[in-house]
């Protein structure tokens, strides 16, 4: 299967695992679940987009949000959602009759994508392999027979929610320029923290 990396170099390093949504094999994915359980596969990506290694996990337990962006997967490992944010501060939704801060929407949100899904697949680069907060690119396989079977990213779900934004780099461009059409479903709907004027202006 063709793989291709969308990556940027900051000073020669690697710093996204942004990897490339069309070339993800659904039914790859799908073919991971195992009855009772949350399985988790993580792929790790060499410089020339082949899988390096891949490492799995099994839980009956499902798995934690510790923060709006990142999630636990054991004692020694935390992946995070990499080039995504939070609003600043407080934030108020009527419509999801929310009020607090944008810190607890997001991770509310976070963790209901957690909740339920058959598989989490995650790309990461080698780089990250090994150390305790990894940065990845994150999707779900969703199965209730009948009515839902779907294999979604969790940064563009989130984003199309509003419960999180794309963060910037330091010339003010996108951390993750893939996922600004999500990101703009967000915004036009005003969704999640989008229905909040004050967020608007930050």
């Amino acid at each position: 299967m063709k793989r291709t990396i969308i990556a940027t170099l900051i000073g020669g390093v690697m710093t996204t695992p942004a990897l490339s949504a069309s070339d993800i094999d659904k039914n790859y994915i799908k073919s991971l679940a195992a009855p009772g359980k949350t399985v988790l596969v993580i792929e790790y990506y060499d410089g020339s987009g082949k899988v390096a290694d891949r490492k799995g996990y099994a839980t009956t337990a499902g798995f934690k949000a510790v923060s709006p962006t990142d999630f636990r997967v054991d004692d020694k490992t935390t992946l995070r959602l990499y080039g995504l944010e939070p609003c600043k501060g407080e934030m108020v939704n009527r419509t999801e009759d929310f009020v607090g801060s944008c810190d607890d929407f997001a991770q509310k949100q976070l963790q209901i994508m957690l909740q339920n899904p058959k598989v989490v697949f995650c790309r990461a680069f080698v780089s990250e392999q090994g150390a305790p907060l990894q940065n990845a690119t994150c999707y779900g396989y969703y199965n209730f027979p009948g009515s839902l079977d779907s294999v979604d990213m969790f940064e563009e779900q989130l984003l199309s929610l509003g419960a999180l934004r794309l963060s910037q780099k330091p010339d003010g461009t996108p951390a993750r320029s893939d996922l600004t059409k999500a990101e703009e479903i967000g915004q036009k709907g005003s969704f999640g923290m989008w229905a909040d004027p004050r967020v608007k202006g930050q």
